[in-house]
């Protein structure tokens, strides 16, 4: 099969390569969308210890099964493989498993690739009416949405009605709308770059604005969507009194929160990676029944062009918060 290859930092090979088979309870799945996700572009430029090159990259993924007694159903997958064993696992919160695996990390190749294999568990159907370009949003949707889930949770009652998110990449967009989507009106996404705010206000159901619009305000919830120390300063900045900060960006750096603040406040910060199970299906199910908006805020490339891409996210020259790649 053909495949798009990390081969060291800022080096991407589109080449042909062995493909994996179905065996036991993994399905073969013929990748038609694979969205680059951030962690993609960590390990693209070297960040990323746990992607040594040579690797297949790749996680957001959907396309058709071949072969088997489910051949030629529509699928998109999550890419998170657990034991489903482990006291994380037997308490439903399986994205803390102790042995997880996923997909672009080793053992495990990616889905840069024409084909992935997959447990049947990993896959939920894609309904007529939803193309698998959309249902490859699936994964970074299903990040936000669990963060989403446990702010709502962690949040007093009386402190669920504005939130700020700070990115907007696919996981801000995809936390935008699915606090809109878990009942949380006001929604206020801030974004830098003038190409992708031009763009969101065109697709968006929130407020788009420059980060500076919003110095001054204070929010029940703030997601940052970025993980940078300049992102964490300003999530502790627009915390309100008892609200919390959802932290799910993984750009870099160890600075940023205003630990005094966030104490005198009492505000609640919350770690967040990856979803449970049924975080995703629950995701999916509000992406399907058209909860979270018309999922049309994607460009897609052929997965030959791959490296181009790369390199254009980058520059910060693409409009849409996800690039999808497509196999030839």
């Amino acid at each position: 099969m053909k495949a798009l290859i990390y081969t060291g930092p800022q080096k991407l090979t589109y080449r042909e390569v062995p493909g994996p088979a179905a065996s036991g309870d993994h399905h073969l799945i013929r990748i038609d969308s694979v969205g680059i996700c951030g962690s993609d572009m960590h390990a693209y430029l070297g960040h990323d210890d746990r992607r040594p090159a040579p690797l297949i990259l790749g996680h957001e993924g959907a396309g058709t099964i071949v072969g088997g007694p489910r051949d030629g159903m529509r699928v998109t997958i999550n890419p998170l493989v657990t034991c489903g064993a482990c006291r994380s696992c037997r308490a439903g919160r399986d994205n803390l498993c102790t042995t997880r695996q996923i997909i672009s990390m080793p053992p495990r190749e990616g889905a840069f690739a024409q084909y992935v294999a997959m447990p049947e568990r990993n896959l939920v159907a894609v309904p007529d009416g939803i193309s698998l370009e959309q249902a490859a949003l699936a994964e970074p949707i299903a990040v936000s949405w669990h963060a989403v889930r446990l702010g709502l949770e962690a949040a007093p009652a009386d402190m669920r009605q504005t939130a700020l998110v700070i990115g907007g990449g696919a996981i801000g967009v995809a936390a935008a709308i699915s606090l809109i989507a878990q009942d949380v009106d006001d929604v206020t996404l801030v974004e830098p770059n003038p190409l992708r705010r031009s763009y969101l206000t065109m697709h968006s159901r929130y407020r788009v604005c420059a980060p500076e619009d919003v110095e001054g305000q204070l929010f029940d919830l703030v997601v940052d969507a970025v993980g940078h120390d300049a992102t964490r300063a300003a999530a502790s900045a627009a915390a309100a009194p008892g609200g919390v900060i959802l932290h799910i960006g993984l750009a870099g750096g160890s600075a940023g929160f205003d630990i005094r603040r966030i104490t005198l406040q009492e505000i609640t910060v919350i770690g967040t990676y990856t979803y449970t199970a049924q975080d995703f299906r629950d995701a999916v199910a509000a992406m399907f029944d058209g909860r979270l908006g018309q999922l049309d805020w994607t460009e897609a490339r052929p997965l030959s062009e791959g490296a181009q891409a790369f390199a254009d996210i980058r520059s910060g020259a693409i409009a849409a918060p996800k690039i999808l790649l497509k196999p030839d």
